[in-house]
Parts: structure tokens; sequence; C-alpha cells
């Protein structure tokens, strides 16, 4: 095919040339097109998303998302699909085909037809505004039409009640535009506050979703208007330009919000589209070169290279919006059959398992690992998100327990509540029955009803990303004000024993074992955060927090132990009543992510032993022994776990990393950040000025890396038959703290 676009046919395929960019090695390709959304490529631009495939017939799908398109039940929708068809088309058929996934630039980049009827198709997300670009070029005139096709076409009504979600609404008569949205005129937010007890909280806020608005303008030089959700090109043309500009905002009018979108187009068009395109992979160039893990040496290992940089991709693609990654699809579920739930053929690109809510134990695994690859900005959305919940959470705490703290459930809407159905008896039907008012009972909400490690892992998280980036306004805004709130919870909920220890009850060891006394993860969190929080200068934190810290670090009870095979290994409790319920392993949470046991740590022996003989053995979803092997320098078990997840994905999808469904939804990043933080541990692992290279890492694994690592350190090497070649560091007087096992 002709070099359109100044690029030739071989620039987006793979390629073992060591002369061209390893990063080559990681893009997708395809020579045919795609039956249907099964078939789909992710690309965005961490806010604004899309996914875009061909179909046989010649036509070119979008489906639009944005990560803040919260409906009025608090479920993240899709935005709509464009339609995008050429004539002639030279997508159509069996004429030469290719679409390529090409990372470096931030693009997608289709080219079909025969000599003299050759057509090329670049789209990418503007990574510094909200708006897509699609740019098609033809040796010969061609005409274009663009169709906005919506499915939400009358009120839907289900749970949770009373609410029903509402139409979208297409906007007639705007001359050569397509302008459309879907606005929430009514919100399950204040039913949610009053159904928990929580009403008289409402004047001290706003309704969230209440007049939400998203959805956007199409138009595009020489398309006009056929009818309000069609563009038609005026004539047959070499080259054509389509924009989508995506809008959302909380207006009290829908006028308003269209004031609104008018503005946002005027100011993306102020800038000529080949700047833009030019800061656009200026962008992308800063941030794949912020980090890398390129290794070499098999099959396994190239397969397990290209995962990771595809998982990184769409961390980025979804990841630098308003809101946090859902682990259930991300921005990019495009609503398949769901077999498990008898859900099959039903036509709804919304759709995805487990709705809108977050569970944390599976939002964390996407975060952990863009420590080291330095994508902090990618980070500030979970906490930011939950730093807004903390006001709420707070007075709920004081309603519920008649103590101040705040806590984190398990499952949570965006604004830190739990669905009325998981919290279940109505709160003045509790108070009426005697019910404790803060113990949720519901059916649906046994699994999470006492689970609070979000709280301590949240914590340690952000005390990792202060570590790293040294942000002290960071540390003064958000961390410490959250770890006040969030610790003083965990002083005032429980009482303490003879030895002055917290006795953790009523409490569960995450959704496995429903009553249990001092979980495990929790008593390894809280001593975790408190030491780190007792290792930061008190210039910094202030006196009266560390005598805090203090008084409550000596309340934490044990770690709980037992004997197994006889030998002592930590325990998932130190009683457990009731059966077992979920698939974990709550005693290796001091190994990942508190990371208390490992590799040049007391008691390594001791915490193989328990990994050797934990209840759960797995390499999938949001299951965690190749990241605990990789904690516990046990190579070969964490190499296979990631190598397994490298090549597990939906089999349904075409897309190689969009893994799913397991217990979550697809492309599942649960999976996903499992592996990338599995193959971060194996290479290094960061503990207080220590960083230590290898400490999992199989000999037939050949590595190029750049890393980061606390201090502002930046770390860079190659390992080749398991023997480092080469390493340095930046700041170079961090070279020192270097080490091997």
């Amino acid at each position: 095919m002709a070099a359109l676009f100044g690029i030739s046919a071989a620039a987006g395929a793979q390629t073992q040339d060591a002369a061209a960019d390893p990063l080559d090695n990681a893009n997708v390709v395809w020579n045919s097109p795609s039956k249907d959304h099964t078939g789909s490529m992710p690309i965005g631009n961490g806010d604004v998303g899309m996914n875009v495939w061909v179909e046989p017939n010649g036509d070119l799908l979008l489906l639009l998302s944005k990560t803040d398109a919260w409906s009025e039940k608090g479920e993240l929708l899709k935005l709509g699909r464009v339609r995008v068809s050429f004539s002639p088309n030279p997508l159509k058929g069996a004429a030469p085909f290719e679409q390529t996934l090409r990372l470096r630039p931030g693009e997608i980049l289709i080219r079909a037809g025969a000599p003299g009827n050759e057509i090329a198709v670049r789209l990418w997300v503007d990574a510094n505004r909200p708006v897509i670009r699609l740019e098609a070029h033809s040796t010969a005139a061609f005409e274009a039409k663009a169709e906005l096709e919506l499915w939400r076409t009358g009120k839907r009504t289900g749970p949770p009640r009373p609410i029903c979600s509402h139409p979208d609404t297409v906007l007639e008569n705007r001359p050569d535009r397509i302008v459309w949205h879907h606005r929430n005129e009514t919100s399950v937010w204040t039913d949610n506050l009053t159904f928990q007890g929580l009403g008289d909280f409402i004047p001290r806020s706003s309704d969230p979703l209440l007049h939400r608005t998203f959805g956007g303008c199409i138009e595009g030089k020489g398309l006009v208007g056929e009818d309000s959700t069609t563009l038609r090109s005026a004539e047959a043309r070499k080259r054509f330009v389509l924009s989508v500009h995506v809008f959302c905002d909380r207006t009290e009018t829908a006028d308003a919000w269209e004031e609104g979108l008018d503005c946002l187009v005027a100011e993306n068009n102020t800038v000529a589209l080949d700047a833009a395109r030019e800061a656009h992979r200026a962008w992308w160039e800063a941030f794949w070169n912020r980090s890398w893990i390129r290794i070499t040496g098999s099959e396994q290992a190239e397969t397990v290279s290209r995962a990771y940089a595809l998982q990184r991709w769409i961390n980025a693609c979804g990841g630098r919006g308003r809101a946090a990654i859902k682990f259930n699809g991300s921005i990019f579920s495009v609503g398949q059959d769901d077999i498990r739930r008898g859900r099959i053929g039903v036509d709804d690109p919304d759709y995805r398992r487990w709705g809108g809510r977050y569970w944390w134990q599976n939002t964390r695994l996407p975060y952990w690992p863009m420590l080291a690859c330095g994508d902090y900005d990618l980070m500030l959305p979970l906490f930011d998100m939950v730093k807004a919940m903390i006001p709420l959470l707070k007075h709920r705490t004081n309603v519920w327990f008649d103590h101040d703290g705040a806590f984190i459930n398990e499952t949570v809407y965006f604004w830190g509540m739990l669905r009325n159905y998981d919290y279940g008896v109505a709160y003045d039907e509790r108070l009426e029955k005697g019910l404790p008012t803060g113990e949720l009972i519901g059916r649906g909400a046994q699994f999470i009803r006492l689970e609070y490690t979000a709280s301590p892992e949240l914590m340690a998280m952000m005390l990792d990303y202060y570590d790293h980036t040294r942000d002290e306004n960071f540390l003064r805004e958000t961390l410490l004000p959250m770890c006040d709130a969030l610790l003083t919870f965990w002083d005032e909920h429980y009482e303490t024993d003879d030895a002055g220890h917290m006795i953790l009850y009523p409490a569960q060891a995450l959704e496995t074992y429903w009553d249990a006394e001092n979980p495990a993860p929790d008593v390894a969190g809280l001593k975790c955060v408190l030491a780190r929080l007792l290792d930061l200068p008190e210039t910094a934190t202030g006196a009266a927090r560390k005598r805090f810290w203090k008084k409550l670090s000596a309340k934490v009870p044990p770690l709980p132990m037992e004997e197994k095979d006889g030998k002592e290994r930590l325990a998932a409790a130190k009683e457990i009543h009731g059966e077992t319920r979920n698939a974990e392993n709550p005693e290796l949470y001091a190994v990942f992510p508190f990371r208390l046991y490992g590799v040049g740590k007391p008691d390594l022996e001791m915490a193989r032993h328990t990994f050797e003989t934990r209840r759960v053995k797995g390499h999938w979803g949001w299951v965690q022994c190749d990241v605990q092997a990789a904690y516990l320098g046990l190579t070969k078990t964490a190499a296979n776990g990631v190598a397994y997840r490298a090549r597990t994905k939906d089999e349904a999808s075409r897309f190689p990393a969009f893994w799913g469904p397991n217990a979550d939804w697809i492309p599942d990043q649960c999976h996903g950040g499992n592996m990338m933080m599995g193959l971060e541990a194996m290479l290094m692992q960061a503990d207080g000025d220590r960083i230590l290279l290898m400490p999992a890492w199989p000999t037939d694994w050949d590595v190029d890396f750049k890393l980061h690592a606390p201090a502002g350190t930046v770390v860079r090497g190659t390992v080749k038959d398991g023997k480092i070649v080469s390493v340095t560091t930046d700041p170079v007087g961090r070279a020192k703290d270097i080490a091997t096992p």
C-alpha cells in the first residue's frame, strides 16, 4: 500500500530489527476486519476513549466513552456510537487491509485498498483536550458519511428503584453538526443517603448525579447535515477530517450545557490540527520514555513484555479522568454476552458485570504498578475520588457509630456510599427494630459487611506515592488529613483487651471469612501504615500526630499466627467463626500489599511456608499469587504466573490485552494490574532506601528496563543470562542503595 500520511506500510508492523523502535514489538496489527464489537481496539487520552473496529461491510465503528459519564443510577454509561462509511469503500471486501495500534504516537492507523483506490484512516484522542480526531486520506476522491447511533431511546426501569434511566436527546436544527447528550433529570443520590440514615447531610453537599449531562458534537470540514444524526460529504474529496468533541458537566439547564459545549468546540478548534497532533505525540513520547520493561530471550518472555506494554497503554487511555479506573472494563467494555448471568444476545453497550460501583480489592490493582512506571499522574484520580468522599464518610461514622473518624467500605458508589441493597433494611426501620445502625445486614451485603481493609491499603499506597514523589503539598493537603480521619476510626471503633490491644471484632478477613477476630489484612495494614507514618519527620507531621500514631501503634494486636505441617505460619485471623466463603488468602496480605515479609527481611522462610501452604492458588483476576511469590523471591512461581496472565485473555475478544472475564468483566483490570505488579516485583523491589534488583528474575529472560523508585529515583539497567550488564541511577548518589539478593 502507498505511504499515505507519510507512513510506509511496514511502519506499524511488529519487527525484531534491533535498530527499530523496540516499542513497535508491542503494536497490534490486524489484517482483516472484525465481525463485531468483540473485535475492537482501545484508544483514549485518559478521560475520553473509544473502542474502534471495522466491520466486514467496510463500516468503521467508534464506541465512545468518558470516565465521568455517570447515569441517574450511578452507572458508567457509554456516550454513543459513531458509524463512518466511505464511497467507494476500500475497507470492504477482500481488498488489502491493515489496522494497527501504534503505541508510540498514540494512534490507530487503518489502511486498505488496491493500488489506485487506497485509503488511510488515522484515529487519535487528543492527549491534551477532549476531542477525537479521524483523518481519512485517499489516492482518489471519495465520499464520507458519519452517523450517530444511540440505543437509550426510552425510559429504563430496574434497580436501584425508584429511579429510572432516561433516554438520550439529539438536538435538532444544528446546521452541519450532530449534537446530543444524556441528562440526569433524576438521581439516586438523595434516596441513597436518606435510606441509610444520612439525610441531614444532603443540605451540606450537592448531588453529584443530578443534572450531570454528557454527550458531544460531531463536525468536520466538508461535511454537511443530512438529518439530526447524520453528516455527509458535500462533494467527493481526497481528504476528510471528522472531529468528535466530548463534554460532561453539571448544569442547571440543558441549554447551559450546550453553551459550555460550544465554548469547548471553539477552544479545541483554535489549535491547528497539525500542531495539536504534534503536541499529542509529544505527550505519548514522554509517557513511553518514563519507563519500560522490554524482555527478550524466549517466546514466553516476549509475550510478557508485550502484555506489560499493552496493559500500561490501557491504564493511560482510561486513567487520567475525573474518576478512578473501573476494574470491570475500564472505559473499554463493549457489553458482550454474560453467560454467567444468562445474559446472551442483548445489545446493550452499557452493560458490565458488577455495575457502576467500585470494589476496593479490585480497584487498587491497576494502581500499585503505576509507582514503578512513574505514572504518578494516573494515580491522582483515585486519591482525589476518595478524598472527596471523606466529609460524608466522617458524618456517616458519627451517625452510625457515635464516634469520630471515617472508614471506606469494600464496595462504594463514587461518592462513598453503599448501594441500598447492600446496606439492607432502611435506617428508620432499623431504629424501630433496635438493630445496630452501623452493621450491614442486607442479604447482598454479608460478603462485605465488616470489611474495612480499604482504609489501611489506601494509606499505604499514598505513602508510597509520597515516598516516590516527595510532593510536600500532597503530604500536607491529602495524605495527612486522610490518615487523620481513617486512623481515628480504628482508634475509636474497637475496645481493648487487658494488654491494651484492640480487639478487632466484629470483623471479617476480606470476603473469605465473614466472622473473624483480628483479621490479618487489617492488623498487617495498621502495622505497616503506622510504622511508616512514624518514620516521617516531625517537622512535616507535627508533634500531636506523632503522639497519636505512637499510641495507636501500641494498640495494634500481634499478627495472628498458627501451625501448619509442624511449622509456624501466618494465619488469616486470630479466630475464625463460621464457614469459608471466597477465594482469597488473607494471611498473605502481610507479604503484599503490606510488605512486612519478603526478600531481605526477617522470617522469610516462615513467610514462604505460609505461601506454599496457602489455600487458594491461581494466577487470574484479582488472585495475587504471582505478586506475593515475587516479593518472597520464588522465581519459578512468579514467572510462570506472570506468563500465564500475559497469554490468558478473553476468548471472545480479539484484542490481546482484553483479559477476563474471570470473576469480574472484560477487560479485567485486576488481571492486568496483577500481571504488571508481579513483573515489576520480580525485577525490582524498593523498601525504604534499599533498591533490590532481580529478587525473583529468571535467568532465561533478558531485559532492558527503566523503572522508578522512592526519592525521585530512576533506575536503568540491562540484564543478560541472569547477570546485570549495566545499571545506572538518577540521581547518581542512589547507586549506593542498589543491592541484589
